[in-house]
């Protein structure tokens, strides 16, 4: 997909002074080599400055927020996995609130999968970390995961029986059962009370991952709504097949509007901002929404703003925007 021509950022089309930022990272806060720019830094700082409480809203595991963790002021919370987990920054990315995926569900879930788009491999995301099937392309995975098929990575004595903490091999090699498990992290085993371990013992399933080699993106998330969608929510944010699935009614929007209701912030005083499927609903709720110039189409469809690409600062642009008209409203 090529970045459409950036737009200027126009101002929210509301009386209600915005009172918490609301954006994506991949594609919408984070340039293409997933950095935060200075620009965005400074903006995000003077936001929480005025006193607009500025959220994080990711399909990110928690794991893989060091990026933003020193960025985020004030209360600390940012909201990962597509609404599925709350993480508290402020205490190295610990998980403070989960929205499970029943694993009854995600094995239905698979098995229907299986039956429609013949091919799909499946990876199981789980408050300790994700465990994937050996087919499932090795699209940053992390060091220390479970390999094996859906269905024993979902098996009710997950946990006792392959958790990462246990010894064991990643590298393949089968264990006495016959099952290939990982165990290691690159430096040592994970410690399941450490900061690499999981928020909650019984590693509950946050989302589950599936992938298809030859299906195009927006068919495949299609199919999956269509023979699956009663038993979970699906969505996607990657450019390929890759369809992420979390409990029914589980999203960013729905997360996001718990926290905004025990702060007292209504769907009005909130800007968003986003570029893939994952985030149209929350893109639909916030009072003001924008999609960044390389949004997908229904993103760019659902928006009622327009901003620069992601790698333009596309957000820092119209947190400046607020904050200049904030100034100017305080000024008259």
């Amino acid at each position: 997909m090529t970045d459409a021509p950036a737009t200027p950022p126009r101002a929210p089309d509301t009386a209600v002074a915005p009172r918490l930022i609301a954006t994506d990272l991949d594609g919408t806060l984070l340039h293409d080599d997933k950095t935060v720019s200075d620009r965005t830094i400074a903006a995000l700082a003077a936001a929480e400055r005025a006193g607009i409480e500025v959220f994080f809203v990711t399909g990110r595991p928690a794991r893989w927020m060091g990026v933003v963790s020193d960025h985020v002021h004030g209360h600390g919370l940012a909201i990962c996995a597509n609404g599925a987990a709350v993480v508290d920054l402020h205490r190295g990315g610990r998980i403070v609130e989960v929205s499970p995926l029943e694993r009854t569900v995600a094995l239905a879930v698979v098995d229907t999968l299986r039956s429609a788009a013949p091919g799909t491999s499946f990876a199981v995301e789980r408050t300790g970390g994700i465990h994937y099937e050996p087919q499932y392309p090795p699209l940053l995975l992390d060091p220390a995961a479970v390999v094996a098929p859906a269905e024993k990575l979902l098996a009710e004595d997950f946990v006792t029986t392959l958790c990462p903490h246990t010894p064991g091999r990643r590298d393949g090699t089968p264990e006495p059962d016959g099952t290939p498990r990982g165990t290691h992290s690159s430096t040592g085993p994970v410690d399941p009370t450490g900061p690499e371990g999981p928020a909650f013992p019984d590693q509950p399933v946050i989302k589950l991952l599936a992938h298809h080699p030859e299906m195009d993106p927006d068919a495949f998330l299609t199919l999956a709504r269509r023979t699956a969608g009663d038993l979970a929510s699906f969505t996607r944010s990657s450019p390929t097949a890759l369809l992420e699935i979390s409990g029914p009614g589980v999203s960013k929007a729905g997360t996001l509007a718990r926290c905004c209701a025990e702060r007292g912030i209504s769907p009005e005083e909130v800007v968003a901002f986003g570029d893939m499927p994952n985030d149209i609903e929350m893109l639909t709720w916030a009072g003001t929404s924008y999609a960044m110039a390389n949004a997908h189409p229904d993103v760019l469809a659902a928006t009622t703003g327009r901003t620069a690409s992601n790698n333009d600062d596309g957000v820092a642009a119209v947190i400046e925007r607020i904050l200049h008209d904030d100034t100017a409203r305080d000024d008259r």
